[in-house]
């Protein structure tokens, strides 16, 4: 128990020393579900009478939560010979990864708790029992693209082996693990549009041509024409959704009225994550749209984002179910294009 006291102060004062690192950190992450198996050194507690070095093989599946944590499920089988004693240790637990960074390199701290079962035979006969434990630990994950990534850590795990059949009534085994992830799906990329360079002007032509001048048509009547964009995303999402003919339609409207500037493309989302990953991704929609609009030939001085995160929602939901509460939130996922008011003539 005083060894697990020392690990867990340490702990805190890890996490209270990086806690202003962790807060400012911003980079992006893949939020898909991840699979690792693993292999591993094991240093089992002498209480066991066995003292060489062990192996072990484990599996894990994993999500990050947040930008900070990620969860882990997993088990771990180990064992361990030593002068006719065989030790063998069966783990199945759930560990939080407190990440201090999303970069490629990314450290991380770990706690966890789970239930083993501990077996030790001989020539005399064989021991087990079943009890609860507790781990922390240190590790740091490699980003190798952007599905696979390499994964190490050192974990002192604590067992509470109370009423069993062993001769001693807790245990501290160490693992040293390695091993590779494979993530279920790839980081959403943002979809650019090809721009198409407008082809060379034909060469200088002199024409002499007889023009009649037409009589003056009748004064003109305007309209305004406000055009608007939504339900251009996915759940999450900020690449487009193709094709697009409501944009399409702004594009041709933007290059055939060219003194139209200014035009402000704000992107929402919904409330479901934090405030500070929906104002990323509202700040990726609306470039989104300014990319479709220049690979349209629409000047991109001419066109000014900003995003407003899950702001301004245009329905409000009471849905327990997440499924149902992200098709009702449907409208709020949107990109608005404002300001641009063009005059156009009105024929009857």
């Amino acid at each position: 128990m005083r060894n697990l006291k020392k690990i867990s102060l340490a702990v805190l004062v890890v996490c209270s020393a990086t806690s202003s690192l962790v807060l400012a950190q911003s980079a992006d992450y893949n939020p898909s579900w991840y699979i690792t198996p693993s292999l591993s050194m094991l240093r089992p507690d002498s209480g066991f009478n066995v003292s060489d070095r062990g192996e072990a093989a484990g599996i894990s599946v994993g999500k990050p939560l947040s930008e900070y944590w990620d969860i882990q499920i997993g088990t771990k089988y180990g064992r361990e010979n030593h002068d006719g004693l065989k030790y063998q240790q069966n783990l199945l637990g759930v560990d939080g990864l407190l990440m201090l960074s999303r970069e490629e390199i990314r450290p991380f701290l770990l706690m966890g708790a789970g239930y083993q079962q501990d077996r030790l035979s001989s020539a005399l006969g064989e021991r087990s029992g079943y009890a609860p434990y507790v781990n922390a630990g240190v590790g740091v994950q490699i980003a190798l693209n952007d599905q696979w990534s390499l994964q190490a850590d050192f974990r002192r795990e604590h067992g509470y082996l109370r009423n069993n059949n062993f001769d001693i009534s807790r245990n501290n085994n160490n693992y040293l693990t390695v091993g590779i992830s494979y993530a279920f799906d790839k980081s959403p990329v943002v979809a650019v549009a090809k721009v198409t360079p407008p082809p060379p002007p034909p060469p200088a032509q002199t024409i002499v041509q007889v023009v009649q001048t037409p009589a003056p048509p009748p004064p003109p009547r305007f309209e305004k024409i406000v055009l608007s964009s939504t339900e251009l995303f996915g759940f999450d999402q900020y690449a487009l959704q193709l094709p697009q003919p409501k944009l399409d339609e702004i594009a041709n409207a933007l290059v055939a009225n060219p003194t139209v500037n200014n035009v402000v493309i704000t992107g929402y989302t919904d409330r479901i994550g934090t405030a500070k990953y929906n104002q990323k991704l509202s700040e990726r929609r609306a470039n989104s749209v300014k990319e479709y609009l220049v690979g349209k030939n629409v000047g991109a001085e001419r066109l000014v984002t900003e995003g407003k995160g899950e702001a301004n929602p245009l329905v409000t939901c009471t849905e327990k179910k997440l499924k149902a509460l992200i098709v009702c939130l449907e409208p709020n996922r949107r990109v608005e294009v404002e300001q641009i008011t063009i005059n156009q003539r009105v024929t009857k």
